[in-house]
């Protein structure tokens, strides 16, 4: 369980997905799931063409962000989605896209 603005969140989680991932319209895709989902983070790509997401939130709707950036949006071919569970994380307010 992690503590965020007083709120008790299930979880945080870091994934770093790779495939073709960027020019896809991967993060603002998954931005929209993220916040569909109620989930606070962020996503952005990295310079070796994965895309790293950091995500907040309860336990289901994280796991269902986990599922869907295994397919990601319509154009994305993904190769992998490596998943590391945090404990340790700056809390956001939102869910944002870093460019």
């Amino acid at each position: 369980m992690v503590q965020v603005n007083g709120d008790i969140k299930g979880m945080v989680v870091r994934l770093i997905v790779t495939g073709r991932v960027q020019g896809v319209w991967f993060r603002a895709s998954t931005r929209a799931e993220a916040l569909r989902l109620g989930l606070l983070g962020r996503v952005k790509n990295l310079a070796n063409g994965a895309v790293e997401v950091i995500a907040e939130g309860d336990d289901r709707p994280i796991e269902q962000l986990i599922l869907w950036a295994n397919k990601g949006p319509l154009m994305a071919e993904v190769r992998d989605v490596r998943v590391e569970y945090l404990s340790d994380t700056p809390s956001y307010q939102t869910f944002e896209v870093i460019h």
